[in-house]
């Protein structure tokens, strides 16, 4: 368990992870970013696809790219997968830095 930004308790499971690793490999150096991106991201937007959803982006100047992690907010709030992207997705801004 990991408190983000908003002090909202998001589970991180080994399968979440392993899922990470497989859909997106260049995560693998990165998994020790995950909490900080939660913890003390750049902006969080709200998914266009679902409400529920909320995607935390953090800029890391090593790689000149955002850390994304995307959250399912509901009474266990869980993370759904994370990935590296140069630009931020459409949805309404909850939280910027």
């Amino acid at each position: 368990m990991i408190k983000d930004k908003f002090g909202r308790e998001v589970r991180i499971t080994r399968e979440r992870l392993n899922h990470i690793i497989i859909t997106h490999p260049e995560m693998k150096e990165f998994e020790n970013e995950l909490s900080e991106v939660l913890r003390n991201p750049e902006l969080v937007k709200k998914s266009v696809y679902d409400e529920e959803v909320l995607l935390y982006y953090k800029y890391f100047t090593s790689i000149k790219k955002y850390i994304t992690v995307v959250v399912k907010i509901d009474t266990y709030s869980f993370m759904l997968t994370s990935y590296i992207t140069d630009r931020i997705k459409e949805g309404d801004i909850i939280w910027r830095k």
